[in-house]
């Protein structure tokens, strides 16, 4: 799971909650979840927001003496100026090189020596850092996040090499890979205002030029205690793991507030499209749609569409596309519930040898129309449910997954949003379904992406 320090994938094909299980062991998968359910649903979370502004969620998890602590900071992508597109990843990348207490290398080699494994992504909306380490280890990973939250040395030849290492991995994710290369440029028609239309990684121009002073700024702007939320569940006892934080992250000062975001994508008013010829075996094609977030009404009925289209083998896109009518290696869909701001609705196919972008395209096209006068049937409704249910639940069964889902609740409005999704999903109709296709999936806002391979001699 995001290796390298890297950013979270481009909204290609991440399949939310485990969309590939297989449908025949769904029923066996929510027997067990219920009792993973029910073995967890008495925790209680201990909450506190610091003088500093510093919240703090707690959840004591027994089973086994480890703990995950988790820090997330409101800051991604979204709060990029044009110009300076991929600079809250370069800089999840610099808080790994050194603070005047714990020099180069230093973090790393603690926590690894600690028996620990540590790791951070970006994404549009957060960059999160995370320790799994030994419940008695705990103060030494307070220590250290504590401490780079606000001491970062951002050494200009540190920040020089580190931007090489960005560039390659821009190359290798982006520029070499045609499914990245491709929903890059695809979000990049789908938004005209909102800072979404930029790359989480940067647009190689701006990785090149983006200054060390420009990353202070940021840094000092975004890395502070009323900017973050520290989530930690494990063996601990959490009146006193509360106090601790307290002393340790409670010296460093409130700053002001980060500026808000204030873009909104307007309306899109007719189909956009790009095309573009790259080194690949295969075209890819890509068809995106603007949707609301989960603060809509309509999310929890665009989560279970994006199961019945791409759940697993007996899913819509997989049974018609790829096993019925034989036009598509591989198909899928996928919604972005957890985005901070409105998102978009994607569906993405691989033609067969022989097959056309085009024919795949007016393939995927025709299955929105499906779903726009036809419900899905009870069968696929209560599959899709099943799916969601199992996956998410499971996620209780990890302190490390517990960690990351109250934090993911809790940055789009409370922790107590996560007792509520469950039911939310169960109560889904066909119809509400059938609406949301109809009110999302028009020509209108239609934006295409097809990758094209270069003709080799």
């Amino acid at each position: 799971m995001l290796a390298g320090r890297a950013e979270a994938p481009q909204p290609a094909r991440p399949l939310a909650y485990n969309r590939g299980m297989k449908a025949a062991s769904v029923t066996a998968l929510c027997l067990l979840a219920a009792l993973v359910a029910s073995a967890r649903a008495a925790d209680p979370v201990v909450e506190a927001t610091l003088d500093n502004g510093l919240r703090v969620l707690l959840l004591e998890d027994h089973r086994n003496p480890i703990v995950s602590f988790q820090v997330w900071y409101r800051v991604g992508s979204r709060n990029e100026r044009p110009g300076a597109s991929g600079i809250a990843h370069f800089l999840e990348h610099l808080m790994f090189k050194g603070t005047p207490t714990y020099g180069r290398g230093q973090y790393g080699r603690i926590v690894e020596q600690n028996g620990g494994r540590q790791n951070a992504f970006t994404t549009r909306d957060v960059t999160s850092y995370f320790v799994d380490i030994a419940a008695d280890k705990i103060d030494q990973v307070i220590a250290l996040e504590a401490d780079r939250m606000r001491h970062l040395l951002l050494n200009p030849a540190e920040i020089a090499s580190e931007r090489q290492v960005v560039m390659e991995e821009r190359r290798t994710r982006t520029e070499d890979d045609p499914d990245g290369f491709l929903a890059e440029e695809t979000s990049a028609i789908a938004f005209v205002s909102h800072p979404y239309r930029m790359p989480v990684i940067g647009w190689a121009v701006d990785i090149g030029r983006i200054m060390p002073a420009e990353i202070r700024a940021f840094y000092d702007t975004y890395y502070v205690p009323n900017n973050a939320l520290v989530v930690v569940t494990g063996d601990f006892q959490a009146a006193d793991l509360l106090e601790r934080i307290t002393r340790v992250f409670g010296a460093i000062p409130r700053a002001p507030d980060p500026p808000p975001v204030l873009a909104v994508e307007p309306p899109q008013a007719g189909e956009r499209r790009v095309v573009v010829h790259r080194d690949a075996q295969l075209p890819i094609v890509y068809i995106a749609y603007h949707v609301p977030n989960s603060r809509s009404e309509d999310a929890p009925a665009l989560e279970v569409l994006s199961t019945v289209l791409s759940g697993g083998r007996a899913s819509r896109l997989y049974k018609r596309l790829v096993h019925d009518q034989q036009l598509a290696l591989g198909a899928g869909g996928d919604y972005s519930y957890y985005s901070v701001d409105p998102n978009l609705f994607w569906f993405w196919a691989n033609p067969m040898p022989g097959e056309t972008p085009e024919a795949l395209e007016q393939a995927l096209l025709g299955e929105m129309e499906r779903l726009k006068q036809e419900p899905v049937s009870d069968e696929e409704l209560t599959r899709a449910k099943n799916q969601i249910e199992a996956g998410f639940v499971f996620q209780e069964d990890s302190v490390h997954s517990r960690a990351s889902l109250l934090a993911r609740f809790d940055l789009l409005g409370g922790f107590g949003l996560k007792d509520g999704f469950v039911p939310k999903i169960r109560a889904v109709t066909a119809e509400q379904v059938r609406r949301a296709a109809n009110t999302y999936f028009s020509d209108s806002g239609k934006n295409v992406g097809i990758l094209i391979p270069k003709s080799k001699s």
